[in-house]
């Protein structure tokens, strides 16, 4: 009988993260890192803290922000995991646990401090 594997589990996190990276990144990229703080198309105090703070307490943006979060981390941890054999540094347990335990500790600090943060 065939082992069961939990990669199929891995990989839609990847795709997920790649997908959503795909359609979301470079315009929260674009916004945060060079509209809001030229002042170009987006007043100065678009990101204010009271503001940023409202968008985070509310339940839909709670959740979008957290597939964010988790979905750019599992993505990215899995591009670093397969990319380490092409640096010489072969697959095994201990870069396993390092870079998917990385993903999970992500993923429950991002939890954690949205939950924190009120609705």
């Amino acid at each position: 009988m065939k082992k069961r594997s939990n990669a199929p589990i891995f990989w839609l996190l990847f795709g997920g993260g790649g997908v959503l990276s795909a359609l979301t990144g470079v315009a929260l990229v674009l916004m945060t890192g060079v509209l809001v703080p030229l002042g170009w198309a987006l007043p100065q105090d678009y990101l204010a803290y009271p503001r940023v703070l409202a968008f985070a307490q509310n339940w839909f943006f709670k959740a979008f922000l957290f597939a964010v979060i988790a979905l750019f981390a599992w993505h990215a941890v899995h591009r670093i995991y397969h990319s380490l054999h092409d640096l010489g540094i072969h697959n095994n347990a201990v870069t396993w646990l390092l870079c998917y335990g990385g993903a999970i500790l992500i993923t429950v600090v991002s939890a954690i401090s949205l939950l924190s943060i009120g609705f």
